[in-house]
C-alpha cells in the first residue's frame, strides 16, 4: 500500500515536500517513483528512485528543481520541489514496481497510492 501526502496551495516560487509511506512490497525490495496528472492531461512521469537509493532518475522539466530519496527504515519515499511554477499544479501520485530498479515508464510501476493535490499559484 502507498499512502501520499505533504501536497498544498502554494505560491510561485515557493517549495513543498511530498512524503509516501510504502508498505507491503513483495520481497521488501521495491523502486519508487512520482507520477503527476494535470486536469485534461495524461499521467506523466516525474521522478523515480532504486530500492538502494543510489538510482534517481528525473523528467527534464524538474532536473534541478525537485529531489526524490528514500528512507527505507521509516518505508517513507519523499519528493522534495523547490521553485515550483503554476504549471507544476497537478495530483502527484506515488508509485511502486517489483523490482529494485528504477524505471520512467508509467505502466512498468504496479502498486499506486490515492495522490495528493499540488496546486501553485501565480
Amino acid at each position: 500500500q502507498l499512502q501520499a501526502s505533504g501536497g498544498g496551495l502554494v505560491q510561485a516560487g515557493g517549495s513543498l515536500r511530498l512524503s509516501c509511506t510504502v508498505s507491503g512490497c513483495p520481497f521488501g525490495r521495491c523502486a519508487n517513483a512520482w507520477f503527476r496528472q494535470a486536469p485534461g492531461k495524461e499521467r506523466e512521469f516525474v521522478a523515480a528512485v532504486s530500492w538502494t537509493g543510489g538510482r534517481r532518475n528525473y523528467a527534464d522539466f524538474v532536473k534541478g528543481r525537485f529531489g526524490i530519496s528514500r528512507d527505507n527504515a521509516k518505508n517513507m519515499v519523499f519528493l522534495q520541489m523547490n521553485s515550483l511554477k503554476p504549471e507544476d499544479t497537478a495530483v502527484y501520485y506515488c508509485a511502486a514496481r517489483t523490482f529494485a530498479l528504477e524505471v520512467a515508464t508509467l505502466n512498468k510501476y504496479d502498486y499506486w497510492g490515492q495522490g495528493t493535490q499540488v496546486t501553485v499559484s501565480s
